[in-house]
């Protein structure tokens, strides 16, 4: 039946245009980590076991010229997180291959790989010290533990016991999709399997490098005498507040940690020294609470403590921070106009350049006097390239998925503008079906979550346009107030009017293309959207009957239980300018669950049973609304999957059944 539907929804003019098993075969590039003389450089990819149901991961090598690929470890394990050392020598990475995940090493000639670290326990995260001979750790322990042993000890001792309660004196008891165990991650320094000590005794918070963050929260001086981190501060607040800090620590071990950034009471993160050593880089925030606010480049000086911010007035939202080798210059990348772009930020006069416009420009990292940048668009998956440090002379080094990527018609597409909420220009993007060439097609109308997000020029695993150009769709995605790229007020403007700006600019962003292309369908339109995204598809349920079907992921059914059942109250606090007793106003105008006797769209709703963020109770209601209403609908809950379908045949069941239901009500009868 499901195989009937698909292929009787195919317009005429279709061609073999991207299909979820397309994506599952494309091999997925990421982290690449140039060698001390720029000539090589390592990269993770994965590639994806559909019938063990997960990906696996490898470490690739590359020639910076693009004259050599080559993998370096095959498929015994995830060997993953490469990091060159200092002699160029060794090239040391994370694998699961004896069971626990460990350090190990390889020539970068190839050959065996060798183990590095023998422990007891999961290694999270390394960085290799300058001197090439210790590694820094990051290890789950106990806090209280008054030794990496004894730690360990407790870990085996819990494992035996047959009660499994969860206890909780305080926020927060849960987070992204899992339940808090009580352990906290710390900084080892590794000498050796029998020499582990740790720098960061007591500490009662993670370095957060999950489930967003990474090794770039850790930062190693030159000189090897100082290792920057952060961590979240609050206590008890650590729920409702957005407070991180960036600490510096002797390497030694013979002195407390130092609060760096005590006096910003908002996120700071990603530390990256100069080359020199005396400056250190942090991303900042200004606004507690707030977990979009720009980022800010903020320098420290090492000696001193004074900082200083650079290029204060560029407005936008820097994502990195990578120094060029004489400290002059740092290199970043930030969310621009429907595209992300690289830029490089003069440190004395906060001038910025941008060096790469369009496409999705990440991971940027210095080869002598080129950089190395990961590059997706659109019609492409991620692959490596290079360039001169001025942006010019731009080459591809990979071509991992070069064949799988000329198999496919991709569907052409086009970013468009209108006048939006507020009287601001909008932007968005337009995507013809697959080997289009002449008639209409009915519409997948995405909108993407966040609501701080952007739906640009960007090849996704789990909401790919060109899945749906693929299937004969053609595709209209709106940035609407609330997104990044497009200037820190623009991003702003969505507190406190979650159903008000946005949902004017999707309707009038959709009028605007079906008045621009004439080949989009205007009365076969479904609209589909995750988190904020599925939030927005309730709501428009309950404003208007113009779509013909809805597919509502993770959303919320209730503003006002969201905020107690979400872990990071922070982020409701802000949205909706206080708590559900404070301002009950605030919840209740933007709230779905408010006009659900307005509810009639045929709506598919799709929820993770390890989704924290949104617990899957939304879902429940959702579906139980839309029954009771007589509104056809179908309920897909994945009960091991979290706010993402990850698991590649999950993965594939909701495109089926996603790609199903819109089938069902946009097709031509």
């Amino acid at each position: 039946m499901l195989a009937a539907l698909l292929f009787s929804a195919l317009p005429a003019f279709a061609a073999k245009g991207l299909t979820i098993d397309d994506m599952l075969a494309m091999q997925r590039v990421s982290d690449p980590q140039v060698s001390p003389d720029g000539k090589w450089v390592t990269f993770t990819v994965r590639d994806t076991d559909v019938d063990a149901n997960k990906g696996r991961f490898d470490v690739w090598l590359a020639a910076t010229d693009g004259s050599t690929v080559a993998r370096l470890t095959t498929h015994e394990a995830n060997d993953q997180d490469a990091r060159w050392s200092p002699d160029g020598k060794w090239i040391y990475f994370t694998s699961t291959r004896t069971g626990s995940q460990q350090v190990w090493r390889i020539r970068p000639s190839g050959g065996e790989a060798e183990p590095v670290t023998k422990l007891d326990t999961d290694v999270n995260a390394f960085e290799l010290m300058p001197d090439g001979k210790r590694l820094v750790l990051a290890i789950d322990v106990w806090p209280d533990a008054k030794s990496l042993a004894e730690s360990i000890k407790r870990d085996d001792t819990k494992a035996k016991a047959k009660v499994t309660a969860h206890v909780y004196d305080q926020l927060m008891f849960r987070h992204w999709d899992q339940w808090e165990d009580g352990k906290y991650s710390h900084l080892f320094m590794w000498t050796s399997n029998k020499d582990v000590h740790d720098l960061t005794p007591g500490l009662m918070s993670d370095t957060p490098t999950h489930p967003f963050g990474g090794t770039e929260q850790l930062a190693i001086s030159p000189d090897g005498k100082w290792l920057a981190y952060v961590a979240r501060v609050g206590g008890r607040q650590i729920a409702w507040t957005t407070n991180t800090d960036v600490f510096l620590v002797a390497t030694d071990g013979q002195s407390k940690p130092i609060d760096l950034t005590a006096d910003n009471k908002a996120y700071d993160f990603d530390p990256a020294f100069s080359p020199d050593g005396k400056t250190l880089g942090v991303l900042a925030m200004k606004r507690p609470g707030f977990e979009a606010d720009r980022q800010r480049i903020t320098l420290y000086d090492v000696a001193s403590k004074k900082s200083r911010v650079v290029a204060d007035n560029w407005d936008r939202s820097a994502s990195e921070i990578v120094w060029s080798r004489d400290g002059r210059t740092i290199f970043t990348h930030a969310d621009n106009v429907g595209n992300v772009s690289i830029f490089a930020v003069d440190v004395a006069s906060g001038n910025v350049k941008t060096l790469v416009d369009k496409g999705t420009n990440e991971s940027v990292a210095l080869a002598g006097a080129r950089l190395v940048f990961a590059k997706d668009t659109l019609k492409s998956p991620t692959e490596l390239f290079s360039m001169k440090a001025d942006g010019s002379d731009v080459r591809q080094i990979t071509f991992l998925n070069a064949e799988r990527v000329k198999k496919i018609t991709w569907g052409e597409y086009e970013q468009f503008s209108f006048k939006g909420a507020k009287g601001d220009t909008v932007y968005g993007y337009a995507i013809k079906p697959s080997g289009y060439k002449a008639g209409k097609a009915p519409v997948a109308f995405l909108i993407h979550g966040g609501p701080q997000g952007s739906f640009g020029d960007h090849f996704h695993y789990r909401w790919n346009p060109q899945f749906y150009a693929g299937a004969g769709y053609g595709v209209v995605s709106i940035d609407f107030h609330g997104s990044t790229g497009y200037g820190q007020a623009f991003t702003d403007a969505i507190q406190g009017d979650w159903g008000g700006a946005p949902y004017e600019d999707l309707m009038t962003g959709l009028d605007a293309a079906l008045a621009k292309f004439a080949w989009l369908d205007g009365t076969r339109v479904a609209a589909l959207g995750a988190s904020y995204g599925g939030y927005m598809i309730n709501w428009i349920n309950g404003h208007t009957d113009r779509f013909k079907a809805l597919v509502c992921h993770d959303g919320i059914f209730d503003t006002r239980f969201a905020y107690f059942d979400t872990e990071e109250v922070w982020f409701p606090e802000w949205e909706h300018k206080g708590t559900p007793w404070d301002k009950p106003e605030e919840f209740s105008k933007v709230n779905p669950a408010e006009f659900v006797k307005n509810w009639k769209t045929p709506t598919l709703v799709v929820h993770g049973g390890l989704d924290y963020r949104i617990p899957d109770s939304h879902g429940m209601a959702t579906f139980t609304a839309l029954q009771r209403r007589s509104v056809s609908s179908r309920f897909l809950q994945f009960p091991d999957e979290n706010h993402w379908v990850l698991k590649p045949q999950n993965s594939k069941l909701w495109h089926q059944e996603v790609l199903a239901w819109i089938d069902r009500y946009t097709k031509k009868k």
